[in-house]
């Protein structure tokens, strides 16, 4: 690390030690008092380069709460939280045989990074002896939680898993609208339900009402079919193959076969879903009209023409030939999102040329540190390395020069959402102890 980095280092830690439970981090001091599941995957990132314990004491507790199923939960709550026991009612999973008894959770899942940052973490871990009983430790819930991804999000066979709610992928997205705007809702088909965020953060930033309303709709839909896909999949209004989702399942597999292999078990059927995601991804959801990855709409069978920075990141999971990766650089590095040396912080999360695009509402145009993340490594793998550079600096520049924020808006730099935010923390000790 860089002499000069160390005191912003020692701020960051400051940030996770701020927010470290006991047991597990809190995503960020004031707004996320529960566990979130790629939160922790990212937050484990960070730790692994100064708290070994930390970082796998982290995904221990998540993966605690991984129903009997596999499915691994994107909430396990904090029975310490004050709102904890709303929460319990909001999602009622008890209900499904398959939740644990021993654990409250959310009945959703989020973006599968797990097997990554395991990976990440025995690569950068200081015992490496711990850290192969920690992969073997970690390897059948990871197995499992694949498995449950294919055998019930991926009805069709295609290596497409599905998801079912803005939750479980980038919230309030454009790519949501007009899936939102298609659930023509009554007054009593929304049931009640508290926000929190709006009391704690400007209600400019983040979700409207009418997406508040949708969001709660789908998890009581989901709650009264007990939770069960089958069910699920015959009327739900949001089945969404999702570039994000499946780009990151599709690398998680790749490193999830490293994981095999180092632990002398069969890495064929992981390198085989990652082959098969890879292919499905290029077939079906490349835009060759402007050089990106789109979701695929299940309920209307159609892409869903919505350009979010998610779609550079099967760039992450080296999905793209070279040609195509030279298409998706072409569009990154160009007004819609941010030319290299344009005076702008990348990457804003929206096409800036579009009438969706905000620089300040959640995932609708702010720059978020672990999509930057995300892309650096992409960039990286496919020789785009100066872009990359950029990124990481923009990784550092941002916490630096505004604070650990949730998010940031691409023009000024300004930090919004939450304030001491884990991940953001995290990733830039990655970026500061080892240089990626």
């Amino acid at each position: 690390m860089k002499h000069e980095y160390e005191q912003l280092a020692q701020e960051a830690i400051k940030v996770l030690q701020g927010n470290w439970t006991g047991s597990f981090t809190r995503p960020g001091s004031i707004l996320y008092h529960h566990q979130w599941s790629w939160d922790s995957a990212f937050i484990a990132m960070g730790y692994i380069h100064y708290d070994q314990d930390r970082a796998e004491q982290e995904l221990r507790t998540l993966f605690a709460g991984q129903w009997s199923n596999g499915m691994l939960p994107h909430m396990i709550f904090n029975p310490q939280a004050s709102n904890y026991q709303d929460r319990l009612q909001f999602w009622e999973v008890e209900r499904y045989r398959y939740a644990p008894r021993d654990r409250e959770t959310s009945g959703l899942v989020q973006l599968p990074v797990h097997a990554t940052a395991i990976l990440h973490m025995y690569r950068h871990a200081q015992n490496t002896a711990q850290a192969r009983a920690f992969l073997a430790e970690m390897f059948p819930h990871l197995k499992a939680w694949h498995t449950y991804l294919y055998q019930e999000r991926d009805a069709q066979g295609e290596g497409l898993v599905y998801i079912q709610h803005p939750w479980e992928s980038l919230d309030n997205s454009p790519v949501w609208d007009a899936i939102l705007q298609r659930m023509q809702l009554q007054a009593e088909e929304v049931p009640a339900y508290q926000r929190v965020d709006i009391q704690l953060v400007n209600a400019e930033d983040r979700p409207t009402k009418m997406e508040y309303d949708r969001y709660a709709y789908l998890v009581k839909l989901f709650a009264a079919r007990n939770y069960d896909e089958a069910q699920i999949r015959r009327d739900c209004p949001f089945l969404v193959q999702d570039v994000l989702f499946n780009a990151l399942l599709c690398q998680s597999n790749r490193d999830l076969a490293e994981i095999a292999q180092i632990l002398n078990e069969d890495p064929v059927p992981f390198q085989a879903w990652a082959e098969l995601t890879s292919q499905a991804i290029n077939q079906k959801l490349w835009d060759d009209e402007h050089g990106i990855y789109l979701d695929f709409d299940l309920v209307a069978n159609e892409q869903i023409h919505a350009y979010s920075v998610a779609g550079f990141v099967p760039l992450f999971a080296s999905i793209p030939d070279q040609a195509r990766a030279q298409r998706m650089y072409t569009y990154l590095n160009s007004e819609a999102f941010s030319p290299l040396h344009e005076a702008i912080y990348a990457v804003p999360s929206y096409d800036r040329l579009t009438a969706e695009f905000s620089p300040n509402r959640y995932w609708r145009g702010p720059v978020w540190i672990n999509m930057n993340w995300l892309l650096a490594h992409g960039l990286h793998r496919y020789g785009y390395h100066e872009y990359a550079r950029r990124l990481r600096q923009t990784i550092i520049d941002l916490p630096q020069q505004h604070g650990f924020f949730e998010y940031y808006n691409p023009f000024s730099g300004q930090g919004h959402g939450t304030d001491q935010f884990s991940w953001t923390a995290s990733l830039l000790l990655d970026v500061l102890y080892s240089g990626e």
